[in-house]
């Protein structure tokens, strides 16, 4: 493998989020700082944050962030998941890359073969990874509330089942693990409809509540599901951080995208 091979470069900086690392930098600490506070009682297990230009689903991907950064006990594992959005494949897709650049720097990354029991659904498709924003735009965020202290497994899901994902992935989880989901909700409704739709996914998610998350909507539904199995087995309780769409935030309402965060703890 070369050098050049050895990096996944950024595919969305300067559009999804700025390419200058001092406006990024400050973008997002003004999101963090933005953000409500929320408690949780135990130690922060999951989250799952958005996906979009950070204009419009930064503010609240932040409340899951400014939840990780007041942890007492930061993870040093980020499992970090995020649907595939241009190349369709059977199983979960790692890549290749020892290390993704954002503007803010390096952040290592690594596979997770070797930690799980079912292999067979893992592959390695870089060519996936290399035009893909769900996992790249929370690469930011994690810099700036973790700093250099942590390394990433990236993961795009392709059709996989998610209760069996959640079993091969369990035995990877530990102390100095955090599960991340990268997931938007309902896309391109009027802003009440959208409202209504999401409220579906807002109940069920934290609840747990797989009957329920059968008619919300998310792009990251596989991920999703995968940590709800995830916390059913090792009984961790959710919570819903924040809700907005894309007409709170930076766009029309009369065609939004729904973005909800939810935490994980136990």
């Amino acid at each position: 493998m070369t050098i050049a091979e050895e990096i996944r470069e950024p595919a969305v900086a300067g559009s999804f989020y700025p390419e200058d690392e001092s406006e990024l930098r400050e973008m997002v600490e003004k999101f963090l700082k933005d953000a409500g506070d929320v408690k949780i009682s135990k130690r922060l297990r999951g989250l799952v944050v958005p996906h979009a230009g950070y204009i419009y689903s930064g503010p609240v991907a932040a409340y899951g962030y400014k939840l990780l950064m007041k942890q007492d006990h930061k993870p040093g594992r980020i499992i970090l998941i995020g649907p595939s959005h241009y190349a369709m494949f059977i199983g979960v897709a790692e890549g290749s890359a020892r290390f993704w650049r954002t503007p803010l720097g390096l952040v290592p990354a690594e596979s997770i073969a070797s930690k799980i029991t079912d292999r067979s659904i893992l592959g390695i498709y870089p060519q996936a990874h290399a035009p893909e924003h769900s996992i790249e735009v929370q690469l930011p965020f994690l810099q700036t509330v973790l700093k250099e202290k942590f390394t990433i497994y990236p993961l795009l899901t392709g059709e996989v089942n998610p209760a069996l994902l959640a079993n091969a992935l369990e035995p990877a989880i530990d102390d100095n693990t955090l599960f991340i989901v990268s997931s938007d909700l309902s896309h391109y409704y009027p802003y009440e409809q959208a409202r209504r739709l999401d409220a579906v996914a807002n109940e069920a998610i934290p609840n747990l509540d797989f009957k329920r998350m059968e008619y919300a909507e998310a792009c990251g539904k596989t991920g999703i599901l995968t940590l709800m199995h995830i916390a059913k087995s090792k009984g961790w309780k959710g919570k819903l951080l924040d809700y907005r769409n894309s007409g709170d935030t930076a766009g029309p309402k009369d065609n939004v995208v729904g973005y909800g965060c939810y935490a994980f703890y136990g």
